[in-house]
């Protein structure tokens, strides 16, 4: 803390103490007998009619800074009880006494030894008291008072730790506020002038101003251009004392900076551009770049670029370089020198962020003109066609032509052009070219079904300049030719499900030919120079497909596994071109599951690891139902013996049973000639289809003894005569004889006949198809019950 002068201290420390006295002895100081005291006890007693106090203290006063040499007086303790003889004893405790306050024990003064600081500590608490000095005994009860500190000057008012950073747009309006200084002062701030500071600016006009009250920072100055100052330095300071002669003062600087805005607008360095450009530019990239000043910043000097002219519009653009704020030039078509060699581009560059306040100062746009120059470069023939598509048919003779390139030179020199096929795209030598003309043939015969296209690449170069070269494809289509027979796209073997019915689709056939679609449709037909096949037929569905048909019900693998059928195919072409291909089908039980595949399946017949555990449970309840039956049907016929009679009648008319002990052939025996011939003669026309089902060459033979027709009506003898007969002539059944005669009740009923004879035919009614729908585990059983049928009808 500096100390203040002698000269500016003494008049202040006079009043001060004046001051403090005056005030002290009106309304602090209640000791009697003290020194400033100035009206008798009685007078006091009279004006406020009240007793009389003798030992109250309140507080006293004492001056910070004291530079005198002498203690500093600061006040006395007086009781009631002193008579002036020395008979009282005053003593003094508390903060700072004994170091820093002192009393007269017999006098009851106060002096301060040292210079105190109100900053530091602003008062001190202490308690007096008054004792006998022969007895050491109270005389007043222990009194507490304050020494307050009495404030001077001595702080200067202080800024923060600078310097410190404001900023204010360019252009602001007089009176814009800047920035806001505060300003500390240490002194007491409730007693005089010591702590009112005010504020003025020692720095900076006429720029800048502040308020001296709040110290706020204003603009002074109208229009204030970035562009011309950007950084100003302002120092304020602030006063104590209310800025008047004597008080303390700091200071502090205000680095104050110009923000931009757009106020001022683009501008071309020159009105008039030349940028050269050969003619062997790209596409696409840059060709030059040109750029329009702004003496502003950031996002208030950005600007956009245009080409304004239609003419230069149309073969080169621009954009603008946000990095740099150049508008680069960019090629849009191909340049070519023989027809122009100069474009004029009139270019305009524009401001992307305007500032409505200052609009007053525009246009924000600028333009420019810019003549480009093109250059001549020597450039490579130039073929009429990017790429080029010919066509030849296959098949064709060494020579013919194909078609032909065309190139020539752009240049005013218009160079001759010769032509190669490049190496490496021609390998198999299909292909030749004239180097003169650009006709291209053919080297070797083509086969479309070997490669349909080919593609080459042909090469022209000037012949002035062989460097200048330049490619183009050229792809070569072979046409189709009808040269190859169709064929029947068909797996080597087909399936024919053992369960066919008569019309059923066995497999739909597919033509295939290597040679082209075009050619036309497909037919599809069996040979006419073969007979009849009684087992298939052949449907042209003409839609490019055929469908084999079975002309029999059910096939048996055992009696012939395995059928050729000869097909016949026919395409469309010019000529028409035909094929027999000769397909083998393959009888055997198939699976009907989710899959509409027929597949063949295994002979094994209720395998364990082939039956489920619900197909075993249905076949042991089946055989338990038939068990039921049976022992239900011997006992009821035990009953029905019981009660017949022992003796028959001998009129009792009932059909006699002859038994005789004789064990036959077996069946051999029973195949010596069809039992079922014997029945009804209304199932011979049935049992003559079946009878067409048999193999090929049983039908061959069957043909050969001409076997007379089955008669419809007539007589029995006869119809069992014919039948032996054709039995006789066939070569297929085995050398037994057997004789089996039955008797023939004829057709005369009205509710048809009653013998079991008539209830089944050469060939079953019966469906086991059901049985393929259960699973693979009943497709056994399904193949004993059909052959079972094939047994009865043989």
């Amino acid at each position: 803390m500096r100390p203040p002068t002698t000269s500016c201290l003494c008049p202040i420390l006079v009043c001060l103490s004046f001051v403090s006295r005056c005030y002290g002895t009106s309304q602090h100081s209640s000791v009697k007998g003290a020194k400033n005291q100035t009206k008798p006890a009685e007078l006091e007693k009279d004006m406020h009619h009240r007793p009389k106090r003798g030992w109250i203290w309140n507080q006293f006063f004492i001056l910070e800074e004291h530079i005198g040499s002498e203690p500093q007086y600061v006040g006395k303790l007086h009781s009631n009880s002193d008579k002036g003889d020395g008979s009282v004893r005053y003593l003094l405790s508390g903060e700072g006494a004994g170091t820093i306050f002192l009393i007269d024990e017999v006098t009851g003064d106060i002096h301060a030894t040292k210079s105190l600081d109100r900053e530091k500590k602003a008062h001190y608490v202490l308690h007096a008291q008054a004792i006998d000095s022969h007895t050491n005994k109270s005389l007043e009860s222990e009194s507490e008072f304050i020494i307050k500190v009495q404030d001077v000057n001595d702080n200067a008012p202080k800024f923060p730790d600078g310097p410190l950073v404001a900023s204010v747009a360019e252009m602001s309006n007089v009176g814009t506020s800047v920035f806001q200084v505060t300003a500390t002062d240490a002194d007491d701030p409730t007693y005089g002038n010591s702590a009112r500071i005010v504020y003025s600016i020692l720095q900076g006009q006429p720029y800048f101003s502040v308020d001296p009250k709040t110290g706020v920072i204003r603009t002074a100055l109208a229009n204030m251009d970035r562009e011309a100052r950007e950084q100003y330095f302002v120092v304020i300071q602030a006063k104590d004392m209310a800025g008047q002669v004597g008080g303390l003062s700091g200071s502090t600087t205000v680095n104050i900076t110009l923000t931009d805005v757009n106020d001022n607008p683009p501008a071309f360095p020159q009105k008039n551009y030349q940028l050269y450009v050969p003619e062997s530019a790209q596409v696409g990239k840059a060709v030059g770049r040109i750029k329009a000043n702004d003496d502003d910043l950031g996002i208030n000097a950005q600007m956009k670029y245009s080409i304004t002219n239609a003419d230069g519009a149309a073969i080169f653009s621009i954009s603008a370089d946000k990095d740099n704020r150049e508008g680069i030039i960019y090629l849009k078509k191909p340049l070519n020198y023989e027809k122009k060699r100069a474009y004029t581009l009139h270019i305009e560059g524009a401001n992307t962020h305007l500032d409505p306040r200052f609009s007053h100062l525009g246009p924000f746009t600028d333009s420019t003109t810019l003549k480009i120059i093109i250059g001549d470069v020597d450039e490579p023939p130039v073929f009429s066609m990017d790429y080029y598509i010919m066509d030849v048919y296959e098949n064709a003779p060494v020579g013919t032509e194909v078609g032909a390139v065309t190139a020539r030179d752009p240049d005013s020199t218009n160079s001759a052009v010769r032509y190669f096929i490049e190496r490496g795209s021609n390998r198999d030598t299909y292909f030749s070219i004239d180097g003169a003309s650009g006709v291209i043939e053919t080297t070797r015969v083509l086969d479309r079904e070997e490669t349909a296209w080919h593609n080459i690449t042909v090469t022209a170069m000037e012949a002035d300049n062989p460097g200048l070269k330049s490619h183009v494809p050229v792809t070569v289509q072979v046409l189709d030719v009808n040269d190859n027979p169709p064929r029947v796209a068909v797996e080597d073997e087909v399936i024919v499900c053992e369960s066919s019915r008569p019309g059923q689709v066995i497999v739909t056939l597919r033509a295939a030919d290597k040679d082209d679609f075009a050619n036309g449709r497909f037919s599809f037909s069996l040979p006419s120079d073969l007979p009849s096949n009684p087992n298939f037929t052949l449907k042209d569905n003409e839609d490019n497909t055929a469908s084999i048909v079975a002309r029999r019900r059910s096939f048996s693998r055992a009696t012939q596994e395995l059928y050729q059928l000869p097909v016949v195919i026919w395409d469309g072409g010019e000529p028409a071109l035909s094929s027999t291909s000769t397909l083998t089908l393959r009888a055997c039980v198939c699976g009907h599951g989710s899959s509409k595949v027929r597949t063949c399946q295994a002979t094994a017949f209720l395998s364990s690891a082939g039956l489920s555990t619900g197909a075993l449970i249905a076949i042991l309840l089946c055989i338990s139902i038939l068990l039921a039956i049976v022992v239900l049907s011997v006992t009821l016929r035990s009953k029905k013996r019981k009660k017949e009679p022992l003796i028959i009648s001998e009129e009792d008319v009932r059909e006699n049973i002859v038994t005789y002990d004789d064990e036959g052939g077996g069946e051999e025996d029973t195949e010596a000639f069809d039992i079922v011939a014997l029945r009804n003669p209304a199932a011979a026309e049935e049992l003559h289809l079946c009878r067409d089902a048999r193999p090929e060459a049983w039908q061959v033979s069957h043909r050969h003894h001409n076997p007379s027709p089955l008669p419809s009506e007539g007589d029995v003898h006869d119809f069992l005569q014919q039948r032996v007969a054709e039995a006789d002539l066939d070569a297929s059944v085995p050398p037994y004889d057997s004789l089996q005669m039955y008797a023939y009740e004829g057709q005369g009923s009205p509710t048809g006949s009653v013998s079991s004879l008539d209830l089944a035919t050469a060939c079953s009614d019966q469906d086991y198809t059901f049985l393929d729908d259960l699973g693979p585990e009943f497709y056994r059983l399904a193949e004993l019950c059909r052959d079972s049928d094939l047994d009865q009808s043989a």
